[in-house]
């Protein structure tokens, strides 16, 4: 069961840790690295959530997967949860210490959607608009391709939207044929 408090808990007390001790850029990088491992290893996340296996069997089978992987912090970390019995909240844990990471240092997701996939020197010009109009500086960009759009992009940052595709436009027109907003303003 999804539990966000006590992921941003723990998250958030790994995040001062690792700046305290002066090691956040390690902690982020096995972090990050295990958020691949349970992206890609289903069956790692299985036996982290598994009430079967006891805390000793995991303890063990986590320092196999993790050995030379990542940094001391991050592994008394890991034997921190299963001692907590926090174990199978992990893969919710290292999102929220992305998350809290990115926060902390100002780093911004921006979604891109786009009909068609995007080249290099585009993403530039995006990201480099977005900064001259915007308190964004640091942008990490995310793209995806849908080709419902038609045309156009959709671009999300933050709380902000701007859907300057085809499709919306299209459904625009739609709404207004259907309120006969043309017949009223002929008469």
């Amino acid at each position: 069961m999804p539990n966000p408090r006590l992921a941003n808990r723990y998250a958030k007390s790994l995040l001062d840790l690792a700046i305290e001790k002066g090691q956040l850029e390690q902690v982020y990088a096995d972090m990050k690295w295990l958020h691949s491992v349970c992206g890609t290893n289903r069956d790692f996340v299985a036996v982290l959530r598994s009430p079967v296996i006891k805390g000793d069997k995991k303890v063990k089978i986590l320092e196999a997967v993790t050995n030379g992987n990542v940094g001391e912090l991050v592994s008394l970390f890991n034997r921190l949860l299963i001692k907590k019995s926090r174990e199978f909240n992990l893969p919710e844990i290292i999102n929220a210490f992305i998350a809290q990471y990115k926060k902390y240092k100002n780093i911004y997701i921006v979604k891109l959607t786009t009909a068609a996939p995007v080249t290099e020197a585009t993403k530039e010009e995006i990201i480099a608009k977005i900064r001259s109009v915007s308190e964004m500086q640091q942008i990490e960009l995310e793209t995806s391709v849908n080709e419902d759009l038609i045309g156009g992009f959709v671009l999300q940052a933050g709380d902000k939207l701007i859907d300057a595709s085809i499709a919306y436009d299209l459904k625009n027109i739609a709404r207004q044929f259907q309120n006969n907003d043309f017949i009223y303003k002929i008469r």
